[in-house]
């Protein structure tokens, strides 16, 4: 999640449990810890400028469950130490660091990026993806209750604001859970009728919203995109298909860029060919046709070599969000898909050309 919602996230934790004499104390405390995690970034920067591996080492070690709690204890040990706060309440504060610090990668793994949660195992990156990196409507109840129990400081309605804001955050990511069930039992359900039964899928949130969700499968030549709304949608999904160079993708696994992309991203990767070289992209930060992250990793193609990983730039759609909102609330326009089935006959819709 964004740097905002984490020290937010970190200030109420540690807040609530902390004595309530120490709460603005623990307010600050908290929102340092909850930030600390992403300072990764620093050191990643200064020892490489390969972007491939500036995008997947993070979120690696510094968010481990296997080293936050080691670096929680040493904290606590280290202020224990030196008296204060910390050696009057040695347990609350124990806590109240641990929580502060293990709660940052939990949340990052309700994102689409990706969070390697049991760093140092080889396993590739937790991504729950039910929520958008940025959402104002998981962020706003810990910034009221942070706000609340920094003006009312060792009041009993302090921690009644700090309980309640956690509630309803932590209420906010369960009702995401909720919706990308229902999103993607719908897509099944299409996806199945397409033959694309059992094939590779994500499904994920729009930006700042879990009422708008981008369904992506993989499939032998490419990939398909559908979109399905919470609010309006009652019809079943459609799909448009777009194809990928899978052959080149597959011929340059052996690239380390290249696996080390596949494994970060669980295989959701587009394959083009781009003056002669081989230029991947993160199908799952955006939508056709932009995306976030797009890497050119290899030239030559027979076979293919390594280069340099360069990132390349990427244009961004002005009326993306206005179209997003107006998506939330209705249903593609029927002449949109009297459109898509009169052009079934050419093997142009998204259904006919999934099913190819």
């Amino acid at each position: 999640m964004d740097s905002l919602t984490q020290i937010l996230l970190g200030g109420a934790v540690a807040a609530a449990v902390a004595p309530p004499e120490h709460r603005r104390a623990a307010l600050l405390a908290g929102a340092g810890l909850g930030t600390l995690p992403d300072l990764d970034s620093l050191p990643i920067w200064l020892l490489t400028d390969d972007p491939v591996a500036l995008m997947t080492l993070h979120r690696g070690a510094s968010h481990s469950l296997f080293v936050l709690p080691l670096v929680g204890a040493l904290l606590w040990w280290l202020f224990h130490r030196r008296g204060g706060r910390v050696a009057q309440a040695p347990v609350r504060w124990f806590w109240a660091i641990q929580l502060a610090l293990v709660t940052h990668p939990l949340l990052d793994a309700f994102t689409v990026y990706g969070t390697q949660l049991l760093w140092p195992l080889p396993t590739p990156p937790v991504m729950w993806s039910s929520v958008f990196i940025i959402d104002p409507l998981y962020t706003v109840w810990l910034l009221a209750a942070c706000v609340a129990a920094f003006a009312w400081r060792a009041r009993p309605r302090a921690q009644h604001a700090l309980v309640l804001g956690l509630a309803l955050s932590t209420g906010y990511l369960g009702w995401s859970l909720v919706a990308k069930s229902m999103v993607e039992r719908e897509a099944d359900r299409t996806l199945a009728a397409l033959g694309l039964e059992g094939a590779p899928r994500l499904s994920v949130p729009t930006p700042f919203n879990t009422m708008l969700w981008r369904v992506v499968a993989m499939t032998p030549d490419g990939y398909v995109e559908g979109f399905r709304s919470v609010v309006a949608d009652g019809e079943p999904m459609r799909f448009r298909a777009h194809r990928s160079d899978v052959a080149a993708l597959q011929a340059a696994s052996g690239v380390p860029a290249v696996a080390r992309l596949d494994w970060f991203t669980h295989g959701f990767l587009d394959a083009r060919q781009q003056d002669g070289k081989l230029v991947l992209q993160d199908l799952r930060m955006g939508q056709e046709p932009d995306y976030f992250f797009r890497f050119a990793v290899a030239e030559g193609g027979g076979p293919w070599h390594a280069i340099p990983p360069r990132q390349l730039p990427v244009e961004r759609d002005p009326g993306l969000l206005a179209d997003t909102w107006r998506r939330i609330w209705r249903q593609p326009a029927q002449a949109d898909a009297a459109g898509q089935a009169a052009a079934a006959s050419s093997g142009d819709t998204p259904a006919a050309s999934a099913s190819k």
